[in-house]
């Protein structure tokens, strides 16, 4: 079957610039709808179509709500292969900038250092989605790639934040 326009399926426009309140309304909706603890007592039938829809849902909404996944699902839609780690055209002084984030991180855990890392990554963050949703704005989807290529690095770096800050 022809994969399903996520889209589409919650209702949006298809853009970079989405309204994520209207996303989350369409989504409660869509779950309420077809969650699968409604189907519990109808046919295996119903219940296996209750399970694969609502996990549809759940993919939709966790693409389009998240900035660097929805703008890879774009491009996606438009032909345009995602940059991939060894195409790193990605110039250096932003190579050198991750570098120095990434050594930062491997440091002994430093609640300041934590800290700055994480308001550095959050700025980084809405800077590129701004310049992302410029670029698609513009239909200039070369330069949204190489946009979000930078955002793979910059969530890469927010996983890693997110494992030191657990206690281990």
């Amino acid at each position: 079957a022809p994969r399903p326009d996520l889209f589409r399926l919650m209702d949006c426009d298809r853009s970079f610039r989405i309204d994520a309140r209207q996303l989350q309304r369409r989504f409660r909706s869509l779950q309420r709808a077809v969650h699968p603890d409604r189907f519990g007592q109808r046919p295996p039938k119903e219940q296996h179509y209750s399970e694969q829809h609502s996990s549809l849902i759940n993919k939709a909404y966790q693409t389009l709500l998240n900035p660097l996944s929805r703008g890879l699902y774009l491009l996606e839609l438009s032909g345009v292969e995602p940059a991939q780690e060894t195409d790193c055209d990605a110039d250096a002084a932003f190579l050198t900038e991750i570098m120095e984030i990434n050594e930062k991180l491997a440091e002994p855990k430093n609640e300041d250092i934590i800290e700055e890392i994480e308001t550095l990554i959050k700025v980084k963050q809405e800077e590129l989605t701004r310049e992302v949703t410029a670029a698609f704005e513009r239909d200039d989807l070369q330069e949204a790639k190489k946009l979000l290529a930078k955002m793979k690095y910059f969530a890469n770096l927010e996983d890693k934040l997110k494992a030191k800050k657990i206690p281990s």
